[in-house]
């Protein structure tokens, strides 16, 4: 089968399940609500990443949407009916990642758009340039897809929603802030933290705004070939 009718399969699954459409307005909501608070109640020191403060709680909601994207796939034998249809192992997982990618980068664009508005209305005088707060609201984006599409690979290698955000969930939340803390510049380079260095208005690290989004990038891609294998090696 093509990958067009692939991809297109995928996409109805996903419109389909109205928990990943509740996961993809989290983003918004999340990003934006929580950016609002912080840049009312801001200082100086960083004005950009006051504005996108929030992407630190809807990146969570980003994982949960590439999570539960792939681990509906091993629930009730769902991926042997997938499979029937697409023997190609690797043309589904590739379509799936994709269906993964489209919607939350478009997600992740739109929300990086409506929280620098929101935030710059918010700092008033003191709110970053234009082009800087552009920088940061496509960084937002890509950093949002990117990190769905690294749940959706972890997902296919542990098979296991709730295995998969026990895993993310803490370390997002706890345990990148611990080894930020402990570790000096090698947290610089966890997924969370690489791709957030767009949305800082300075940056004292190895890694620059692009820079950053690569490693995270390479998280994503390390975890989706993983899960490619885990899809072509082990049994549906």
């Amino acid at each position: 089968m093509p990958f067009a009718p692939v991809l297109h399969a995928e996409w109805i699954k996903i419109r389909t399940l109205r928990s990943l459409w509740g996961a993809l307005a989290a983003i918004l909501v999340c990003t934006a609500a929580f950016s609002a608070l912080a840049a009312a109640d801001a200082d100086d020191s960083d004005p950009l990443f006051s504005v996108f403060f929030g992407i630190s709680f809807g990146q969570v909601a980003a994982i949960a949407f590439g999570t539960t994207a792939v681990s509906s796939e091993f629930r009730g034998g769902a991926l042997r009916l997938t499979l029937a249809a697409v023997p190609d192992r690797g043309r589904w997982f590739a379509a799936k990642a994709a269906a993964v990618a489209l919607p939350a980068l478009a997600v992740g664009l739109l929300t990086g758009c409506v929280t620098l508005l929101v935030g710059r209305s918010a700092l008033g005088a003191s709110a970053p340039g234009w082009a800087e707060g552009v920088r940061g609201a496509v960084g937002c984006g890509l950093h949002l897809m990117l990190m769905a599409l690294f749940a959706a690979g972890l997902a296919a290698v542990l098979r296991s929603g709730v295995a998969t955000l026990s895993v993310l969930i803490p370390f997002l939340l706890i345990v990148s802030f611990v080894v930020g803390d402990l570790s000096g510049g090698v947290a610089d380079f966890l997924p969370d933290r690489a791709g957030q260095v767009a949305l800082h208005s300075t940056w004292d690290g190895a890694l620059g705004p692009w820079s950053g989004l690569a490693v995270t990038a390479l998280w994503a891609g390390a975890a989706l070939v993983a899960g490619g294998w885990s899809v072509r090696r082990r049994d549906a």
